[in-house]
């Protein structure tokens, strides 16, 4: 599980209900409760959200909340060292040696590449069949990515729809002073409510699935580059050096260090 979304949503709700009830007792927090706002505000960001979806894409957009919470599946480094591993085999033992490695990979993406190879298909063609699989999955990982942002442009909009609607109520009461304190704080909820489904859900869900796909997108350039150069039969140093170029200072670090360790041993 990624523990910094969770307790990123946790902490941000824990902080807003501590500010509201300090010096107030929990007892007000039934003044921040109001279902007329709720259903304006949430109700009609998610339909408007519908109205601009299919229904299979919008029930799919809501589900993808909950990979924000999954830790990532991919091993960048790890990938890498798969790919290297791949390599000496392929130099020392030929291409078609690849077929029965590829039956022990979990990753259908790497294993499909390895089966082009070993069928003797085409460089160019092999790069064109992954880039062209790359392509789709960051297209349907970007519809869920919109989906988020749409949401959460639409929460204070209809945040604001809600207050407008709630300061004309207001002003049809102005003959009763008592009733526009109130009338005027239900009018302010709309706004609040819109505000979180903004700023404490919608934009980092977002934000999250981002840099998710932008992950597992750099893991698939890797695995296409690392093949290719199996492919064309450069040595395994030098298609090391060509991947780690993906990677960060620090993780880069790591892996030399790594290899230096099983070096020594």
């Amino acid at each position: 599980m990624d523990l910094a979304s969770l307790l990123g949503i946790v902490i941000c709700l824990a902080l807003v209900i501590f500010g509201i009830v300090a010096g107030n007792g929990f007892g007000v927090i039934v003044n921040f409760l109001d279902l007329n706002s709720a259903l304006i505000t949430f109700g009609g960001a998610f339909c408007s959200v519908m109205a601009s979806n299919t229904m299979p894409d919008f029930v799919a957009g809501i589900k993808a909340i909950g990979l924000i919470f999954k830790a990532q599946s991919a091993d960048t480094p790890e990938v890498i060292k798969k790919i290297i591993d791949l390599s000496n085999v392929a130099r020392k033992e030929g291409l078609l040696s690849l077929e029965e490695a590829a039956g022990d990979l979990d990753d259908a993406f790497l294993k499909k590449g390895i089966l082009l190879i070993v069928d003797g298909t085409d460089p160019e063609l092999v790069r064109g069949i992954m880039e062209t699989e790359m392509i789709s999955v960051d297209e349907r990982h970007k519809k869920k990515i919109n989906f988020w942002s749409d949401l959460g442009a639409m929460g204070p909009a209809w945040g604001m729809i809600g207050t407008l609607v709630g300061l004309v109520n207001m002003l049809q009461a102005m003959d009763d002073p008592g009733a526009i304190g109130p009338a005027m704080a239900v009018a302010l909820i709309t706004t609040l409510y819109g505000s979180l489904l903004a700023n404490w859900i919608c934009t980092p869900t977002s934000a999250k699935l981002k840099v998710q796909n932008e992950q597992e997108m750099m893991g698939k350039q890797i695995v296409i580059e690392g093949l290719l150069s199996i492919q064309a039969g450069e040595n395994p140093r030098v298609i090391e050096e060509k991947l780690k170029s993906f990677l960060e200072p620090k993780e880069k670090a790591a892996m030399d260090e790594a290899a230096g360790g099983e070096a020594d041993g």
